[in-house]
């Protein structure tokens, strides 16, 4: 080695000794104090700090309702009268809270009660439910108590669907239909020829599988509708828990992607007090709805896609085909099961009924449906003849969406409705409330603020309550009348003063451009309170791909978006951001990935992070991560194996990493039916993150709750049995008894992300085993 070579080298070693120091420097061990900053942006701290934000109102009747006040003394129950615009207590909450206290045995706090019930009885007394109890509770007597409701009436426990004249409730025991009288708890067989597997009304989508009873009231509540559901045939889950002794095996019926067999339904009308079962003469039908992945999509057990004409004669329904790309409106005779397919509609890539509900609805008094189609690009509203089966009119159009009909009135023949994209300059994802004539007519916009509008009307529909609101203004509720909008009283405007004192700060919307170089698209960012722009942040992006939802989660206020600002708080730049594919723009956006889920917006979350470090330098493109739960899960393995360049740390909970082993219904979707060619390969082959684990290059975490029963675990052990094969180095954390979400878990799980971030992303050490608030999980 010549001197020359040699000198070069040492100095070549003393320049990487000082670039190493200079690193080493900037690099910190953060304390239990930093964590505590952080914690105090979770929401069990910042919402309580919110005044006057009005959650969730409940119409009494047609001219009042209940709702919650918070501010600094707690939850106050109120109670509006429309017509006076005057509010009262809803109850005396001393009084409540001493009478929960001693019925239950723990002390209540009058103002934190938990009532997210209540109902006025004939006799002066109350129902309040709170949490998963109800109470009967008389607040008039000289010392106030409360008696637990299933105490007063012995029956069974099974969960019940109350009929419309709430006299009696369905539920199912043994694989049969029961009844049971509300008031005397007497209990009566409907069906006798239930069995395992071939029971009715249960609600097993395989990915869901409760107790309720899904099954669909007449209006007189003489008739129900329902189905036998046939599984005989379907492949089953098995899961095994953790405990000293024997393990616990928990199986059920599962069908998969591609599977010959899968769960039908056929369909019954049964006449409650003839005990009488009317099988509708048709073929068994598809397990299918036009809107979720199950026949029931609201969490009240109603089945969505099953709607009764208001006399009970007859019925209205649309069957799905397995690939979600037919769909039959049909009408059932309830006395004889007859069936009658009226229409059809038949799309290229999936259908869907609309946004948070099925927007179809049947008018039999004039022999007419509206039907949601999105066929010219856009969710709109048509009306056809139920009598010839063709399309009348098309009740709304242009550019926009219909995404939720909250009323229809076949006597003004006027539908209102939720609806977003539909006026210029607005935020496409703001949602704003309108009406329509069926007869013609431009909709006419209630709700002009440019906001996101949340409405609940009142039974009678001629009044609604308004709670508008933005991502950085809190919301303001006011009464308003349905037929033009106007203010008729204001019921609360929230304060966040409490909120901003604590330190809070509003996240910062932006948009970037989509992959084709147009398109807008929306999405927040998060940054420290402490922000210095002479610093170069990492930058974490939060996923969830959809394609029935996106990663933003809505865009109303709150308080505290997942933990994002808490991640912020440790040094970190953090977003979220809905990529081509996910929901409540047009349909083609909605279809950019159709039949390529491996997509997973990442081309959108990849070009939109440079987009965003070319305009703030302060972002740092060379230390990117990125973190999901269940399908976001999925994206950020994917993520890892596909852009093993750009994203250097991964966390990735709970994925569906080979959608052949997740329920059938949600891939065969978004995918399409299984299709295998001759030499073995399947238009699914791409989807699976496994086959990719060897480009591996980042910093992985998989974590997987060993009872999921949403997406079984073995998704996961499918990615760790790639990794370990190709030898790549990764991080693995199962979490025992836990299910799809972490529950108790949550709290460890949460802070162990933080964790991760901090030491392989910005290069910092943690503190040592800090502990989050346990917050409640029931």
């Amino acid at each position: 080695m010549s001197l020359k070579t040699g000198s070069l080298r040492v100095l070549g070693a003393l320049v990487l000794g000082v670039l190493s120091a200079g690193v080493a420097a900037q690099t910190r061990t953060l304390s239990a104090d930093d964590y505590a900053r952080a914690e105090r942006f979770m929401s069990y701290n910042t919402v309580p700090l919110v005044d006057h934000a009005v959650q969730k109102v409940t119409w009494l009747d047609d001219g009042h309702f209940w709702y919650v006040d918070h501010d600094a003394n707690g939850d106050h129950f109120m109670r509006m009268d429309t017509a006076s615009g005057k509010t009262t207590p809803l109850f005396d909450q001393a009084k409540l809270a001493a009478a929960l206290g001693k019925a239950d045995g723990k002390p209540a706090d009058a103002a934190k009660l938990s009532v997210t019930g209540y109902e006025a009885r004939p006799d002066g007394k109350i129902d309040v439910a709170v949490r998963s109890k109800h109470y009967v509770c008389d607040l008039a007597a000289v010392e106030a108590s409360c008696v637990d409701r299933a105490t007063l009436v012995k029956t069974g426990k099974e969960p019940g669907a109350l009929s419309p004249d709430k006299q009696s409730e369905a539920f199912i025991r043994d694989w049969n239909l029961w009844l049971r009288d509300v008031a005397s708890g007497k209990e009566t067989q409907l069906t006798t020829d239930g069995v395992e597997d071939f029971g009715y009304a249960t609600d097993n989508a395989g990915w869901k599988h409760t107790d309720n009873a899904i099954v669909e009231w007449s209006p007189d509540s003489k008739r129900i509708a329902t189905f036998q559901q046939d599984q005989r045939k379907t492949g089953e889950m098995y899961l095994v828990g953790t405990n000293v002794g024997h393990p616990k095996l928990e199986k059920w019926k599962y069908p998969l992607v591609g599977d010959k067999d899968v769960t039908m339904i056929e369909r019954v009308i049964i006449d409650v007090a003839a005990k009488k079962v009317t099988r509708l003469k048709m073929p068994p039908d598809q397990h299918r709805s036009t809107l979720c992945d199950d026949a029931s999509c609201g969490p009240d057990g109603g089945w969505d896609d099953v709607k009764w004409a208001a006399d009970g004669k007859t019925l209205a329904f649309v069957s799905t085909s397995r690939d979600h790309k037919h769909e039959w409106f049909r009408i059932a005779d309830a006395a004889t099961g007859k069936v009658r397919t009226v229409f059809e509609e038949v799309v290229p890539t999936y259908y869907e009924s609309g946004n948070g509900a099925v927007n179809w609805r049947y008018l039999p008094e004039t022999q007419e449906a509206i039907w949601f189609s999105e066929r010219t690009n856009w969710g709109h509203l048509y009306l056809y003849d139920l009598t010839t089966g063709k399309l009348k009119r098309a009740i709304t159009s242009g550019d926009g969406n219909v995404t939720e009909v909250l009323k229809l009135d076949p006597k003004m023949r006027t539908v209102w409705f939720r609806g977003v994209g539909r006026t210029a300059g607005v935020n496409p994802y703001y949602q704003q409330f309108f009406k329509v004539g069926l007869d013609g007519g431009k909709p006419v916009l209630l709700t002009p603020e440019a906001a996101d509008h949340a409405v609940t009307l009142s039974p009678d529909g001629k009044a609604f309550v308004d709670v508008y609101s933005t991502p950085t203004t809190p919301p303001v509720t006011v009464l308003r009348d349905a037929q033009g909008g106007r203010t008729l009283t204001s019921v609360a405007v929230a304060d966040i003063t409490r909120l901003k004192a604590a330190g809070w700060v509003p996240p910062i919307p932006f948009t970037v451009k989509g992959r084709d170089g147009k398109t807008d698209l929306y999405g927040m960012m998060f940054k420290p309170t402490h922000f210095d722009a002479s610093k170069k942040y990492p930058i974490i992006d939060y996923i969830y791909p959809g394609p029935q939802t996106g990663s933003v989660r809505g865009r109303s206020f709150s308080s505290a978006r997942a933990d994002h600002q808490a991640m912020a708080e440790l040094g970190f730049i953090v977003i979220a951001l809905d990529g081509m594919g996910t929901p409540w723009r047009s349909k083609a956006f909605h279809d950019a990935y159709f039949e390529h889920i491996e997509d997973n917006t990442l081309p959108d979350q990849v070009l939109g992070i440079k987009e965003l470090g070319k305009q703030y330098p302060w972002i740092d493109l060379d230390r990117v991560g990125i973190w999901g739960h269940s399908g976001g899960g999925n994206a950020t393995a994917a993520a890892m194996f596909h852009y093993p360049d750009f994203f250097k740390v991964g966390w990735a909970e709970s994925g569906n990493h080979d959608n052949r082993n997740y329920e059938d219904d949600w891939a065969e979707k978004w995918q399409g039916l299984l299709v295998i060619d001759k030499d073995g390969k399947s238009n699914y082959d791409a989807q699976a993150n496994q086959s990719f684990a060897k480009n591996l290059k980042g910093r992985l975490m998989l974590v997987h709750g060993n009872m999921d029963d949403n997406v079984p675990p073995y998704q996961t052990l499918l990615v760790a049995d790639a990794l370990i094969k190709a030898n790549r180095n990764f991080d693995l954390l199962i979490i025992p008894n836990a299910h799809h979400g972490y529950a108790e878990s949550t709290p460890y799980a949460t802070r162990r992300r933080w964790d991760y971030f901090v030491q392989y992303l910005a290069g910092n050490t943690p503190p040592h085993e800090y502990q989050l608030k346990a917050w409640p999980w029931r």
